[in-house]
């Protein structure tokens, strides 16, 4: 490894460290926003994001111009992070924090699948094991039923797909030279203009407090957006994706604290297989790298 990829390597683990952060911090304030309609929370979210990533553009004076060529990959990218965190804010309303933030994080096991698909990025057989070995640490969360109160848990996992296909297309934005910001604003105004119709049909008025919560919620994303799209424009996902599960303590300390939920004893078994996975996983691949 090249002084300068390892430099970026390091660059991206930070990065996404801080996402997580940021992500977790998000998820408590969504949940303390109380009985706001998820697609409300959703549109403030985004619309407070878009303001912060349009800030951070002119601040940096960066031209607001997309690369020739890569806005069918914006779209596909903002069309699967929409979906993903329509489904996300679903299973933070309705879950402990931390068990919605682990399913959440299954995006980087279906990066893996995308990314094959997507970015002619092949996986060895580890890898594919490890996909349907963090689906059965996904299950002990899940705790499938056939009753509607699956139904959120079932929710986190979809929000998982959207993020993993989404992130994968940062990367292939990322590949093709594509600016940060502009991938965070294209995403954040995307989602905006979807989800404004429904906001003036199905508005629902909200206390001071609940204003604020949301403010800070798209603070939050802003941040979470703005770290991890740089964290995966230094580096693979399948090499730094690893780090992003730190989310998981943030939630479970978050939701400790803030707002007494403790998860229960087949949570934690499927965080501790996901996440020791998820270690296996990245083990591995730096010890192929340093062999390669």
């Amino acid at each position: 490894m090249t002084d300068s990829k390892r430099s970026d390597y390091k660059m991206g683990i930070v990065f996404i460290i801080i996402s997580a952060f940021c992500f977790a911090l998000m998820n408590l304030f969504i949940r303390l926003t109380g009985n706001v309609p998820t697609l409300q929370k959703c549109f403030f979210r985004n619309f407070f994001a878009f303001i912060v990533a349009s800030v951070t553009l002119i601040r940096s004076k960066t031209p607001p111009r997309i690369g020739k060529g890569n806005i069918r990959y914006l779209l596909i990218r903002s069309l699967s992070g929409g979906i993903g965190m329509i489904c996300n804010f679903y299973a933070v309303d309705h879950l402990a924090i931390s068990d919605a933030s682990i399913l959440n994080k299954l995006s980087p096991f279906f990066a893996i699948i995308f990314s094959y698909f997507v970015l002619r990025e092949s996986a060895d057989r580890f890898e594919w094991l490890s996909v349907i070995i963090a689906f059965i640490g996904a299950m002990f969360v899940v705790k499938p039923s056939f009753g509607f109160d699956a139904f959120p848990a079932f929710a986190g996992v979809i929000g998982g797909l959207g993020a993993g296909l989404a992130y994968t297309f940062v990367r292939k934005l990322g590949m093709r030279g594509e600016n940060s910001m502009i991938i965070v604003a294209f995403f954040s105004a995307f989602t905006t203009l979807i989800l404004t119709p429904n906001l003036i049909l199905n508005y629902s008025p909200m206390s001071g407090r609940q204003w604020l919560c949301l403010v800070l919620t798209g603070i939050a994303a802003a941040g979470g957006q703005i770290f991890i799209t740089k964290a995966y424009s230094k580096a693979p996902a399948k090499e730094i994706s690893v780090y992003d599960f730190s989310i998981v303590l943030f939630a479970a300390l978050f939701g400790f604290f803030f707002l007494d939920q403790i998860p229960d004893i087949l949570s934690v078994i499927g965080y501790i297989i996901i996440i020791g996975i998820a270690i296996f996983k990245w083990r591995y691949m730096l010890r192929k790298q340093s062999e390669a």
